[in-house]
């Protein structure tokens, strides 16, 4: 009888659920803190990196471009979410206070993230977009970083939210925040109070129109300023002509008549299966043939000025407007070159300057540099030496002008002013001064420079 009695309330419904919340739930509702009392540290670390893994999304990183650059500018994304890149696509292009740089793809996957806009400022080292992969989702390994106990038991302990009691389907639920609808506030007519996308459509013609706002007289808006940081190629032209600040510069100002340069550059245009010539490259090539008889002009001094390098290559550097601010990209080995060889060179550097796309090769390694100034229509400017250079040179619109011929008679010339800025703890000025005077000779007669040529 009393065996009978027992197995009775053994098998009784209370009975059992009361071993089964002794035996199994208080064990599911252990903290995670006491579960990893009986479980090593690492299997934790080894279940959420298998978690990401199996996610198979990460974050293509922006890697270090080198020279020191810890933040570019996105200029052009070439790509957009949902997109589908290979190894080496172009991802987008970044512009940083040296150069424009392409980045392209270390994966192939699906872009699902872009952290960026155009114009943005981007920080080496953080993500530039999230790549879902195709392949093995272990490829990810490189970019996945273990998170550490700490974080793993603050994670543990965020409450999750509570789950919506609203009966509808994930088209439906679209449709609602496509049209700012709560579904909490609107009463469902299919099964079980389900809500349907007929009772959407409804609710939101049910919903009272607002009222037409009443036009009162408005009173002119004023402008209002507007700031904007310094970044890509106006930072870097902060920062030297920072540095030029501290240059004593001192000027030398001279006019040059172009008649014979110019019968010359008609002459050689004249040939239609020849590229045609601007004024630039016979300046460009006249300056260095100067700098050969003048080579303390093509140098620049150490930081503290106790000794002078005096450069091998005529990179002459040529300033460019653009709507990046002024850049001044540097034909190299200029004394090697044929004018028409300058003249091809001067066209390509132009080009990539007004797309954005000079790299660092071209803006670096000048020695001497020139600006055009009568490209825009000035006739006088005074130049800022670019450091660490020691001279530099401004050009003015060509003009023609009355002059006095060799009988005394008043005839119409071409004349240029020239304007140089230079380095006093360097250079006098009366070399500048010589130095000036044979470069001018070389454009007032350019059979002079055609015999000075090697």
């Amino acid at each position: 009888m009393l065996a009978t009695i027992l197995w009775r309330r053994f098998t009784s419904a209370s009975f059992y659920h009361t071993r089964k919340t002794r035996l199994g739930v208080q064990n599911l509702c252990r903290p995670k803190a006491r579960l990893q009392e009986k479980i090593p540290h690492a299997s934790w670390r080894h279940f959420h990196a298998a978690s990401a893994l199996q996610n198979r999304t990460i974050p293509f990183l922006l890697s270090d471009i080198g020279e020191g650059i810890a933040e570019v500018t996105v200029k052009e994304w070439h790509v957009k979410v949902g997109d589908t890149v290979k190894q080496f696509d172009n991802v987008c292009e970044v512009q940083s206070d040296k150069a424009t740089v392409t980045i392209t793809s270390r994966y192939d996957g699906t872009i699902r993230k872009i952290y960026y806009g155009e114009d943005d400022a981007a920080i080496v080292g953080k993500p530039l977009v999230d790549i879902e992969l195709e392949s093995d989702a272990t490829e990810a390994n490189d970019e996945f970083v273990p998170q550490s106990p700490e974080e793993e038991t603050k994670e543990s302990t965020i409450p999750l939210p509570p789950s919506s009691k609203v009966l509808a389907t994930p088209a439906v639920r679209r449709v609602a925040k496509e049209q700012g609808i709560d579904l909490t506030k609107v009463t469902g007519t299919g099964k079980g109070g389900r809500i349907l996308k007929e009772d959407v459509i409804g609710f939101t013609a049910a919903k009272p129109k607002p009222k037409a706002p009443v036009k009162l007289p408005t009173t002119p808006t004023l402008p209002e300023d507007r700031v904007e940081s310094v970044k890509g190629f106006k930072k870097a032209m902060v920062k030297t002509m920072t540095l030029a600040n501290r240059i004593p510069h001192f000027g030398y100002a001279d006019e040059i008549v172009l008649d014979g340069l110019v019968a010359l550059r008609r002459a050689l245009n004249a040939d239609a299966e020849r590229v045609r010539l601007s004024y630039m490259p016979f300046f460009i090539k006249a300056a260095s043939a100067a700098l050969t008889q003048f080579p303390i002009l093509n140098s620049h001094p150490n930081d503290d000025c106790t000794e002078i390098v005096f450069r091998a290559s005529h990179n002459v550097g040529v300033a460019v407007d653009t709507s990046d601010g002024l850049i001044v990209p540097n034909i190299k080995s200029v004394q090697s070159l044929s004018i028409y060889e300058i003249a091809a060179e001067l066209t390509r550097l132009r080009e990539l300057a007004t797309r954005g796309q000079l790299g660092t090769d071209d803006l670096s390694g000048g020695t001497f540099t020139l600006s055009n100034i009568g490209m825009i229509g000035g006739t006088y400017l005074q130049p800022v030496i670019l450091p660490p250079e020691v001279c530099i040179g401004a050009i003015g619109r060509i003009q023609l002008l009355p002059r006095f011929g060799p009988q005394g008679e008043v005839q119409p010339t071409h004349v240029m002013r020239i304007n140089w800025s230079a380095d006093h703890r360097v250079i006098d000025g009366a070399t500048v001064a010589r130095f000036s005077n044979l470069w001018k000779s070389y454009l007032e007669e350019p059979g002079r420079l055609l015999a000075d040529l090697r």
